[in-house]
């Protein structure tokens, strides 16, 4: 496990849950070390780049997480440099929940699946949301967003730690997704 991502998460409760089932803690890196920043490297940015979804989690102001999925063509989810990412934001459902949630806080956790290879990236980083009205064009052009597509904002992350999770129970989708009739 990435140091950012240990210190951002091991916390004293992490910790005592680690004890009480683990029978140890696990190493939590010295908080005299120092640590670089945080830098994608080139697996992670070809991950990132292969996928066309993504879930993110934030929190609202009574303390509530909300996931909310977000989808779009392959590489919608654009790495900008070694510690940013950026999506173009389109209307959905007009709840603006993650929206509204990144004002009060803007820290935000995503997880990225690949379900085929049973890989599975989780990203902890600081959003800021730009008004379509206010984006800076170079970026528009790094996002590559299609003529015309009505995007409402660009959602610039700051990514602060990333982690590999296990595949241990992440199942193979081959063939078709299952479909469900909405009510």
């Amino acid at each position: 496990m990435p140091a950012h991502f240990a210190r951002l998460t091991y916390t004293r409760s992490v910790q005592r849950a680690q004890e009480t089932y683990n029978g140890h803690r696990l190493t939590l890196p010295d908080a005299a070390t120092p640590v670089g920043p945080v830098v994608l490297g080139e697996r992670e940015r070809s991950f990132i780049a292969a996928r066309d979804s993504f879930y993110l989690a934030t929190v609202s102001e009574t303390g509530w997480p909300h996931v909310q999925h977000r989808g779009g063509a392959t590489g919608f989810l654009r790495v900008i440099d070694a510690h940013t990412l950026a999506f173009a934001d389109y209307p959905g459902n007009r709840q603006y929940i993650s929206v509204g949630n990144l004002q009060h806080s803007p820290r935000a956790a995503l997880i990225m699946v690949d379900y085929n290879a049973r890989r599975r990236l989780k990203v902890l980083a600081q959003i800021r949301v730009v008004d379509r009205e206010v984006a800076d064009f170079d970026l528009l052009d790094r996002l590559a967003v299609p003529h015309g597509q009505p995007f409402e904002r660009v959602m610039v992350l700051d990514v602060h730690a990333f982690d590999w999770n296990c595949n241990q129970y992440i199942s193979p989708r081959t063939g078709p997704a299952p479909t469900e009739e909405t009510p």
